[in-house]
């Protein structure tokens, strides 16, 4: 398509347009950029996202040794191009894991700007975009992708899901990585029945507190493992309140007939192991005759033992979840229908977990708690 008289008259405006009032582009302005899809792509070379900040780190290694906070310079929009500005963003473990180098995927370095989901809020996009994404519009990066923890990102826009705006913050920033988890493991493994159920260990974790609720809403009941620590009794009752049938700490499992402790609740036929080790024995004991136990995480670092008769007697099946790889399969569309799924649940109040907002200025300290140095903390979510 050629450019008309007018359409030369404006894009000699735009190309007018100095660096400082294109990075201050109100969503108006933006707006008309979006839809002026007649023009030539030079009338829109000088769009650029504002400059930003971002978590480095040049090496693997301890993150709070090797990671650093820098000033990062304004990037040039391509013609497909969406510019985000991020509002939230959390640290996960599998987040620390990489910059650790022991995740098996991992960006490449130096300059690798840490954090893989987040949420953000759409600041100017392309001309040639084809997406129904607006500045102003909520967005996610659907499947997650490397680099969340900066304050502006340019990425293509394929890369971006809009999401709804209408959900606390901390929810659209963390609804891919551990409740669609949960989601995925309850729904691939074992074809499960209102009044069927599950058992799982490490039950406090984000994932463990998403299996209850999405268990509920299905009418599936819960047996939940925790740790023995200080605390334990409280931790119960919040599982409890979530809507899980039973929860027991290690301790009151280790007793020779297990399955007395469930009373009228059925044997499970899945289970579900983040931890190892004796926690991980507790399921195989749970388990009815042909269950299945998926692994999906090994925070003791211990490994998962299994007893000959176990699988001999019981046949007892041992699977394993990566959501990497299922996203990075041929699901791309089916994780963002599901991701709009949880996203509702959550505006309806059926699924919540526990999350602590810090400052992006505050880095260090949310990077302490998520270490560990400040005891037992919520999920940290970045605040941008």
């Amino acid at each position: 398509m050629t450019a008309g008289p007018d359409d030369g008259k404006e894009a000699e405006s735009i190309t007018s347009v100095t660096m400082a009032s294109v990075l201050r582009l109100l969503p108006s302005t933006a707006a008309r950029l979006r839809f002026s899809r007649s023009l030539p792509f030079s009338a829109a070379a000088s769009l650029f996202s504002p400059p930003s900040q971002a978590v480095l780190y040049d090496q693997h290694g301890p993150p709070d040794q090797v990671l650093r906070v820098a000033d990062v310079p304004p990037v040039e929009l391509g013609e497909r191009d969406v510019c985000v500005k991020m509002l939230a963003a959390p640290i996960n473990p599998s987040d620390i894991n990489r910059v650790q180098g022991v995740y098996p995927v991992r960006p490449p370095l130096p300059a690798a700007v840490a954090g893989y989901e987040g949420v953000a809020q759409v600041h100017a996009v392309g001309p040639a975009v084809t997406r129904p994404i607006s500045p102003g519009d909520w967005v996610i990066p659907s499947p997650p992708s490397f680099g969340t923890w900066q304050t502006y990102i340019v990425k293509p826009e394929d890369v971006w899901h809009k999401v709804r705006d209408d959900v606390p913050v901390e929810y659209a920033a963390t609804v891919t990585v551990n409740p669609l988890t949960a989601l995925r493991m309850l729904r691939d493994f074992v074809e499960l029945n209102s009044g069927d159920a599950i058992v799982q260990n490490g039950a406090t974790s984000i994932v463990g507190q998403c299996v209850i609720q999405l268990a509920k809403v299905q009418g599936i009941r819960t047996i939940n493992i925790i740790r023995d620590r200080p605390g334990s009794e409280e931790a119960k009752e919040k599982l409890k309140q979530l809507g899980a049938d039973e929860v027991y700490s290690e301790s009151q499992l280790d007793v020779k007939n297990v399955k007395s402790l469930l009373g009228s609740l059925p044997e499970p036929a899945l289970g579900f192991n983040c931890v190892g080790g004796n926690a991980a024995s507790l399921i195989l004991k749970l388990l009815r005759q042909g269950g299945t136990m998926v692994t999906y995480g090994g925070m003791s670092k211990k490994p998962v033992t299994v007893s000959t008769s176990s699988f001999i007697f019981k046949d007892l099946s041992l699977r394993g979840f990566w959501l990497q790889k299922w996203m990075n399969s041929d699901k791309a569309e089916d994780c963002r229908i599901m991701i709009d799924y949880l996203l509702a649940l959550v505006q309806e109040g059926k699924l919540k977990y526990e999350m602590e907002l810090t400052p992006f200025s505050e880095f260090g300290l949310a990077l302490d708690k998520s270490l560990g140095k400040h005891g037992s903390q919520p999920k940290q979510v970045l605040s941008f």
